[in-house]
């Protein structure tokens, strides 16, 4: 069994620790016997739709997202085909506002998005930062999706359904308890961290949405995960407020 990563613009789209979620899932997924060959895709090369089951985008400043934000547009209708066909995603902070339809900076300029996700951002007055817990449903699972965020921007749905309900912290814009966006296997969030250190129902989750275009339904062996299990705990019930934005 082989798992085809691709990572999209790994030297642009890098903040806060994003890319150790393409090392966790290369981990997670050698740890239980099954190769996995990661691919970098950039400026100017092109994307086949059909040869990877797995694309990661990390997030990035204003200045980095405009440099990647024509070029992504470009790639879109083969990142859309893929998306299609079955394959998974998973977009962090920038990389998920340029999947949506647009992102207006705050100097006003208008990035064009790719229009995969039915999401538009829009830059806020003051950066929504710090520590979030968010509950996923499709996880099966009362155990939280935990990270950080900082972004500038404020996404709305247009339709979209969200990745999760916010616990605590601001999420999508601050005002709607919406957090992320889902469609089909393609997931955005804010959730820095690098996500999936702590959220390893989540990377097992990603991974199986993974292999299941290849490979049809996959169960996958389950790992040692004391350790990430006490840190998602521990972080979760710190930060939890006594009067939280429920």
């Amino acid at each position: 069994m082989k798992l085809r990563l691709c990572h999209l613009y790994p030297e642009l789209l890098n903040l806060y620790g994003d890319r150790g979620n393409v090392l966790i899932l290369r981990r997670r997924a050698e740890w239980r016997g099954i190769e996995v060959e990661v691919t970098p895709i950039s400026l100017g090369d092109k994307l086949d739709p059909k040869a990877y089951d797995l694309f990661f985008l990390g997030g990035g400043p204003d200045q980095e997202q405009g440099v990647a934000s024509a070029d992504l547009v470009a790639k879109g209708p083969w990142l859309k085909e893929a998306v299609e066909a079955g394959a998974a995603l998973l977009a962090i902070c920038g990389g998920y506002q340029l999947l949506g339809e647009y992102y207006r900076t705050s100097t006003g300029e208008t990035l064009p998005g790719v229009g995969l996700f039915a999401v538009y951002t829009e830059a806020g007055n003051k950066r929504l930062k710090g520590n979030i817990a968010i509950q996923v449903e499709e996880l099966g699972t009362d155990r939280p999706v935990i990270g950080f965020e900082n972004h500038g921007g404020r996404t709305f749905l247009k339709g979209a359904r969200p990745l999760g309900r916010v616990i605590y912290g601001d999420g999508n814009n601050g005002t709607d308890q919406t957090e992320g966006a889902r469609y089909r296997n393609a997931i955005g969030t804010y959730l820095h961290g690098p996500l999936l250190s702590k959220n390893p129902h989540l990377a097992d989750y990603l991974l199986r949405l993974a292999l299941q275009r290849r490979y049809g339904e996959v169960e996958l062996p389950p790992l040692d995960d004391t350790l990430e299990l006490a840190v998602n705990e521990a972080v979760y019930r710190r930060f939890l407020p006594t009067k939280g934005k429920w």
